[in-house]
């Protein structure tokens, strides 16, 4: 057997390994040193295959894939730079806990350090973001393919591992790369099994106690950041059982209205950014529960609690200045649960009703004033945008959010939608996001990945910054066969800037809101993708309704007025912080 043959049966095992064990895509880019790798990949059958020219495209299109399916992504490129490009989506996936195996191609060790062509120090490439580096030895003999379809196996189990997320697995090659057959055998091996982790019962039962005796009754909040897609609606119910208001971000799945099993604020981000009101109405006690929270004004309700109990199992660090009165390593779901069945014989004392009644009417009050304004504007506000869109789609889509404006926009403004009467985990609104590291980089391809890998229709909501800084991914649509809408907030540049502290310094535009010169209609002519122009609110309806008919990829582009829009977000907190006063 030669030894190109050798390097096509050990990259078989290692294949073959990764898909007993889960794995069902592959995002390939081409290159040669990596020819064994992309042939083992590419002829198994029981594999779907993506092929990008470029890496950080592939590896933000792997990462929507598994953050859809929530299974491991296989990742493959050559030797060099192109395993650099891969650094973004791997720090989001690390941050994240999303599974993907990367396989990188290299030269011999012998020839790290030497200046061979195309050659740099992949060893531990990712550094502490990946969960683990595995690198098998050099291919010789048809005898190694054992070693590398026990790297596989090793593989997958940590990036199911606790917490999930990236594995680096390092393969070096020796020339000559191309086999003589289509396929080389690869010695028999024992099963893979997909690692599971069992929920951890005594312990949350055990948590649900402590709260019990310790906060119940008291006068609180929950407070629901990004989660894993939500299998139950626990979470709402046992808010209403303690009596607590609580602020589902959309990232949580949980912005919903669902009767009598619990109901999400309407108008929660407007109620905590209102100082005079939150003085008058103050928790005792915030429970937050999953990832931090994405808002500075969700931030400071945490950061100013009396007491904040933090839920949650799989988030880097949901209390990242150590302010928690006490940590609660459990699944949130399991805990709610294991609270609500109890009831029966272990009651959880409510808090004073008035209190409940205070923050629903108030509610109801502020989500009024805004709906009222925002129905009033005929002309394009970035927050009507994000509620129209959130109203728009469909039971079971799944809603990519953009970072900057969009995430924030779409927690003040989206309404809680009302679940199927008769409903499964998977017929709620998905909303994703790069929420780990909350860069703007990737986001067109993280939203293909997550089309392709989804069941149902798959929008996004996107500044035009993010959606120019990967325009190169929209290449490559037409190829993916998938079908994706992209609502685009065209408003001439980064305008978060402009709400932030840097919004006071003279060199404002010059330095960070960074006026564009492209025509995003030129872009997507370019990649031959739809385009529609929206110039006035009740436009977006019928542009949306248009672009899902197409099929395909299709952008909606929405013309915002920078200047008008900060008037207006002024001029809603006026309003409703006049709607609030006390009589």
């Amino acid at each position: 057997m030669s030894r190109a043959d050798a390097s096509l049966a050990c990259a078989t095992a290692l294949v073959d390994a990764l898909v007993r064990g889960g794995v069902r895509r592959a995002c390939v880019s081409p290159g040669s040193r990596s020819t064994p790798l992309a042939l083992a990949l590419g002829r198994d059958e029981r594999l779907q295959v993506q092929v990008f020219l470029e890496e950080r495209s592939a590896a933000f299109f792997a990462l929507g894939v598994a953050k859809a399916g929530g299974t491991p992504v296989a990742l493959a490129c050559t030797s060099g730079t192109a395993a650099a490009e891969f650094f973004p989506a791997i720090v989001e996936a690390s941050q994240s806990r999303t599974p993907v195996v990367v396989l990188t191609a290299d030269r011999p060790p012998r020839l790290r350090g030497t200046g061979a062509n195309q050659t740099i120090d992949q060893t531990e490439l990712y550094g502490r973001y990946a969960r683990a580096y595995l690198e098998p030895p050099v291919p010789m003999t048809n005898d190694d393919a054992a070693a590398w379809s026990d790297t596989g196996a090793r593989a997958v189990e940590a990036a199911y591992g606790d917490p999930a997320g990236p594995v680096h697995v390092n393969c070096a090659f020796d020339e000559p790369l191309t086999p003589t057959g289509r396929s080389i055998p690869a010695p028999a091996v024992g099963a893979v099994a997909s690692p599971t982790r069992e929920p951890d019962t005594g312990a949350a039962r055990a948590a649900v106690g402590r709260f019990v005796e310790t906060y119940a009754g008291r006068r609180g909040m929950c407070t629901i950041g990004g989660l894993p897609a939500p299998e139950t609606l626990s979470l709402l119910s046992f808010s209403s059982m303690l009596g607590w208001p609580v602020h589902a971000e959309p990232l949580s799945g949980l912005r919903l209205d669902a009767s009598d099993a619990g109901r999400a604020l309407a108008a929660g981000q407007f109620l905590l950014s209102d100082a005079d009101w939150l003085d008058r109405h103050a928790p005792e006690v915030v429970l937050q529960i999953g990832a931090a929270p994405t808002t500075r004004t969700s931030q400071r309700l945490s950061a100013s609690a009396s007491s904040l109990v933090v839920l949650d199992r799989g988030h880097l660090d949901p209390d990242p200045e150590g302010r928690a009165e006490h940590r609660m390593r459990v699944e949130p779901e399991l805990f709610a649960a294991i609270a609500y069945d109890d009831r029966g014989s272990t009651p959880v004392p409510a808090c004073d009703p008035d209190w409940s009644e205070t923050w629903r009417t108030s509610d109801l009050v502020a989500r009024a004033q805004v709906d009222r304004l925002l129905d009033g504007w005929e002309e394009p506000f970035e927050g009507r945008v994000a509620r129209d869109l959130a109203a728009f789609v469909p039971h079971g889509a799944a809603l990519v959010i953009g970072n900057s404006t969009p995430v924030r926009d779409l927690d003040s403004f989206m309404a809680p939608r009302r679940p199927p009467r008769i409903w499964a985990a998977a017929d709620l609104l998905r909303v994703i996001g790069n929420r780990g590291a909350s860069g703007i980089d990737g986001l067109v391809a993280t939203t293909l990945g997550v089309a392709a890998a989804h069941h149902g229709p798959t929008y996004a909501l996107l500044g035009d910054l993010s959606f120019l800084y990967d325009a190169g991914t929209l290449l490559w649509s037409s190829r993916m066969g998938v079908d994706a809408v992209f609502v685009v907030l065209a408003n001439g540049g980064g305008q978060i800037f402009s709400m932030l502290d840097q919004g006071s310094v003279p060199e404002l535009e010059q330095l960070f809101t960074t006026p564009h010169p492209a025509a995003i209609e030129d872009v997507c002519a370019a990649a031959n993708v739809g385009h529609s122009l929206v110039g006035r609110s009740s436009e977006l309806h019928p542009a949306l309704e248009r672009a899902a008919r197409a099929g395909g990829v299709h952008v909606v582009e929405v013309s915002i007025d920078a200047e008008r829009d900060r008037e207006r977000r002024a001029e809603l907190h006026a309003e409703i912080h006049a709607a609030l006063r006390p009589r």
